[in-house]
């Protein structure tokens, strides 16, 4: 799903609108799996290097409050920062990291609905609006609710708590595949074509222009995980045949 900025507003409302349910479900989806959680799990690693699982709680909910910012930049008009710095972001998820399990759930689901709430007083020439996040790239206001799923999705993989990449969505695996074999077009990762079995479609990774020696197949969930750091490609096949690209983190 690319952010198209000439979108019109009613344009930009629909994309809205087709994505907040889809937000909605995987957050709920998400508390699911984390009500689970004790708190002596809550301290312990996550699927991420060096997060417990109490970081990766603490950064969806931060996640929501950030991005809530860049709704009501979009309703005001005033320039709301997405995080006032790196900085102020990294503390924020490590100072909340050791809170009790039922503490960090609350705080997912509390930040979750204001989201949610700020998102609903949005009118249509509000979701298209320009915003941009706190790495600087511009993108319409609908977009916050797409980098919203993709954080609760991705995350709650992280999170370690029972939720696998073949349990995404269908619908958001086709579509983060596009998203993210885009960011892969750069010198530093080697060219290959990705062959998604399920879907039929094609995605090229490795530098713009460069010629595709090989080509990856596989179903477009586990394409997806091993792009993005969480799966190691198990299932995938190369031709000609051999080990996978070594692509770089995403």
């Amino acid at each position: 799903m690319t952010p198209a900025s000439d979108a019109s507003p009613a344009d930009a409302a629909a994309r809205a609108a087709e994505l907040a349910p889809r937000v909605d479900a995987a957050t709920q989806s998400l508390l699911q799996s984390a009500a689970g959680i004790t708190d002596e799990q809550a301290r312990a690693a996550s699927l991420l290097p060096g997060w417990s699982r109490g970081h990766v709680l603490t950064h969806i909910a931060r996640n929501a409050d950030s991005l809530r910012n860049l709704l009501i930049w979009a309703h005001t008009g005033v320039e709301t920062p997405q995080y006032p710095s790196q900085e102020a972001r990294d503390l924020g998820i490590a100072a909340g990291a050791g809170r009790p399990a039922a503490e960090l759930i609350d705080d997912v689901e509390v930040s979750a609905a204001a989201l949610a709430a700020e998102a609903a007083i949005l009118a249509d020439a509000d979701w298209a609006a320009e915003v941009h996040g706190i790495r600087g790239r511009s993108h319409p206001a609908w977009y916050t609710l797409w980098r919203r799923l993709s954080e609760v999705e991705f995350h709650h993989v992280d999170l370690g708590a029972g939720y696998e990449p073949d349990q995404w969505p269908e619908e958001f695996a086709v579509q983060s595949l596009e998203r993210v074999s885009a960011d892969f077009s750069k010198p530093d990762c080697p060219a290959a074509v990705l062959v998604s079995l399920d879907s039929g479609r094609t995605h090229r990774i490795g530098p713009a222009k460069s010629e595709s020696a090989m080509q990856v197949s596989g179903p477009t969930r586990v394409l997806l995980a091993w792009l993005t750091g969480r799966g190691a490609g198990a299932g995938l096949t190369t031709e000609p045949a051999g080990p996978l690209p070594s692509v770089p983190a995403w």
